[in-house]
This record gives structure tokens, sequence and C-alpha cells, in this order.
């Protein structure tokens, strides 16, 4: 199942159902869900998944549903049009780095020292703190490239959104912008490399974790577009991650609190050369078949 969360003029909020290229709105006749962390505060409550959750509610409304064309809310985000927002507003994102074999290569060349080695051959695993709603973006609002950055790249990453007990209850699209200059020129700028306005955009949907049959098994694409010109393109599948969702989440819970509906993004395996690093005015595309397509212009902070 593929929910997403959409605005509307007039009415603010509101949760849908992907069907094909429909967007069914499952707020309309239920006016306590006007997000998907309200489906996750109920469906921990009842003891049901948020699918049996969406089904049941789905089955019981006896009044017509609205529909919305898919592309019709694939649009720029603005107050007098209806657009899809975040899929969740996840009170926190958390992220993981130097998952993936390659990006530990070359992030350690890249660095010219050793410890993006080592945090790959460690059992405790580079983990940070990434952002909170205001400095997250959803499908086809800016991202940010710092003003005190000269090369900021696009990070794609799969993430995952936790549940009650801390159970991974959907999938969806992260891209974990980095401003790879300032870690490079101290490990101990890392927050100032992943936190401003813009760092984090995620989406465009959220597919239920019962509907992904193997979540180390799916193909992920980048794309960054500028002016008319693609000037790169990368492909992954996360079958290259070298440590499991349960050996993240391990570390993430040690003595840390973390709410229902926190997302966690788990490396990337796409590396943008360090002469491509975003510019103002570019476009990054993400794209997982499963999940669908995040994209999201540049601007400069």
């Amino acid at each position: 199942m593929k929910l997403v969360q959409f605005y509307q003029p007039g009415q603010g909020t509101g949760v849908g159902v992907v069907q094909g290229d429909t967007i069914l709105d499952l707020s309309e006749n239920n006016p306590d869900i006007e997000t998907v962390n309200d489906l996750i505060q109920i469906a921990g409550t009842v003891r049901m998944s948020i699918s049996e959750l969406v089904d049941r509610m789905m089955n019981d409304q006896d009044e017509a549903v609205t529909e919305y064309a898919y592309d019709i809310l694939d649009t720029v985000p603005d107050i007098a049009v209806p657009h899809l927002t975040l899929p969740i507003f996840a009170p926190e994102v958390w992220g993981f780095g130097v998952t993936y074999k390659r990006s530990a290569q070359i992030r350690d060349e890249d660095a010219q020292n050793t410890i993006y080695d080592q945090v790959y051959t460690s059992p405790r695993p580079e983990a940070f703190f990434k952002a909170t709603p205001s400095r997250c973006s959803g499908p086809n609002a800016p991202i940010g490239v710092r003003s005190d950055s000269t090369l900021t790249a696009t990070e794609p990453e799969l993430a995952y959104v936790l549940g009650e007990e801390g159970e991974i209850i959907g999938y969806t699209l992260c891209n974990d912008v980095s401003a790879w200059d300032l870690e490079k020129e101290n490990p101990l700028y890392l927050n100032q490399s992943k936190i401003y306005f813009g760092c984090c955009s995620f989406g465009p949907t959220l597919v239920t974790a019962d509907s992904i049959d193997d979540p180390y098994n799916l193909d992920i694409s980048c794309q960054i577009i500028r002016g008319e010109t693609t000037i790169f393109e990368g492909q992954t599948n996360t079958s290259q991650l070298a440590r499991t969702f349960e050996e993240l989440n391990e570390y993430l819970y040690r003595d840390n609190p973390i709410p229902p509906g926190t997302l966690v993004s788990t490396g990337t395996g796409i590396m943008v050369p360090n002469e491509l690093s975003l510019m103002d005015g570019d476009i990054v595309v993400i794209s997982c078949p499963e999940i669908g397509t995040l994209s999201n212009p540049v601007m400069q902070l």
C-alpha cells in the first residue's frame, strides 16, 4: 500500500491512498485522519498494521471517495493549489553513513585518511541526527546549499519509518543533502555539514512494509539536471548494503528515546563526483520503482 499526504487549499492536510495513477482521499470521510502520523497512532492503539487499518477504513466508507490524479498533485508546492507534501511529518530524522562498500571506499580516498574505512569495518555504525520537520522538503520543494559551502552533494538513500514499538512500518526515498567540504575540512564539522534549512527531502510516497517483498533488493537511481542537460546519472541496489536495518536500529535505540514516526535514512550507494556539486537551479531526481520519483529543485541559501 502506498500512502501520501497532500495539501488542499481551504482544507489543509489530508492522507491519500495511491492506486495506480489515482489518489483516493482517505481523510474526507475520516475527520480524525489528517496525517499519516494519525494513522500510526491509531494503528498502534488498536494493534493493527497501517495497511489493515486503512483497508478497514476504506471498506467501512458508505460515501463516495474523492479521487485526484497523481500527476495533478505532483506539482510545485503553493498554498493556492493542491499538492503533495512530505509523506509523513517525521518528528526526527536520523541518518547512517558508510553503509555501502562503494561509498566507504570513495569517501576514504576523498578524505585521504582512514576514518571512513574504520567505520565500515567497525561493529558500531556511523549515526547522526539529520533533521526536524522545519528542515525537511517534500516532493518538488527546494533543497538547500549552505551559504558557506562550495561543495554540497546529493546523497540518494532508502529510508524507513519507525512505529510505536520500534518496528519498521514503511519505506520512502530520502535525499541526505550534505556539505561535503565542511566535513572534509574537519570531521567535527559533521553537524554543520548535515543539518541546516533544506538539508533533507523525502517522499514522494510511504510504502507500507508489508508491500515491499525485499527491502534489500531495491533499485535506486539518481539524476542531476542542470538547465536542459542531465549532468549526472547513477544507480545502486540496496543489496549492496553492508548492514541490516535491525543492526542500525539496535544502535539507534541505545539509551536514546526515538518517537514513533521517526525517519531513518540508511546511507547512500551513489556517489556524485566532486566536480558536480549542486548549484542553484539544479533539479535532483531520485527514483525507485516500488516507491516512486522524488524531484527537488536546488536553492542557494
